[in-house]
């Protein structure tokens, strides 16, 4: 039975992107129509996949600004884990400590290595905040690329928890482009720093 790239990659589970690839590497093969498209023998296919012994998994990501949190990451995994058990679903659970604006955290590259190795079926958050302050849209896109469902929890996120959040990492923003600009230890660094702080305090 001859399929598009678009069927093979629904059947597989993986992205047109990953099949191309695959391709390229001479892990599959393909023939082509007269206009160029690529269709692909389904049980072959299935049989040269890459990923056919690989079991695909629902993950759920955590994250906690600082360690004095950590009652709160303990609380974002139990949402998760009871909105998993509620669904049915198997899961592992990925946690970080550290800001929003830090894209090195442990967990977070962890998780993006098992989604460009298609390792995930679905990637489950209570707040879409909890991978990046900044830029989740980018995690959301390469999801998009690998076929991964995003499920966020919205109901059971504290917005006071995420506003002060929010005005820690402007405020070390400002820290690090302060310190760039005046020098670490000199005074005008220190007086922005101090004015900022009580400004966000009010």
């Amino acid at each position: 039975m001859k399929v598009s790239i678009g069927e093979l990659a629904e059947k597989m589970g993986v992205s047109t992107c990953s099949l191309r690839r695959w391709e390229d590497e001479g892990k599959i093969k393909s023939t082509r129509t007269n206009g160029g498209h690529r269709r692909y023998d389904l049980d072959v296919a299935m049989c040269q996949s890459p990923v056919k012994t690989k079991e695909k998994h629902t993950v759920g990501y955590c994250r906690v600004s600082t360690k004095n949190k950590i009652n709160d990451l303990d609380r974002q995994k139990q949402v998760i884990e009871l909105f998993c058990s509620s669904k049915g679903w198997n899961y592992k659970m990925i946690e970080d400590v550290g800001s929003g604006l830090n894209y090195k955290k442990k967990g977070l590259n962890d998780l993006v290595s098992m989604i460009e190795s298609e390792q995930i079926d679905r990637l489950v958050l209570t707040h879409k905040d909890r991978l990046l302050r900044f830029g989740a849209e980018i995690i959301f896109k390469l999801c998009e690329l690998h076929n991964v469902n995003i499920e966020i929890i919205n109901k059971d996120e504290e917005k006071t928890d995420f506003q002060k959040e929010l005005v820690d990492d402007v405020l070390s923003i400002i820290t690090v482009f302060s310190a760039k600009l005046y020098g670490q230890r000199s005074h005008k660094n220190k007086q922005i720093i101090e004015n900022n702080k009580k400004l966000f305090n009010k």
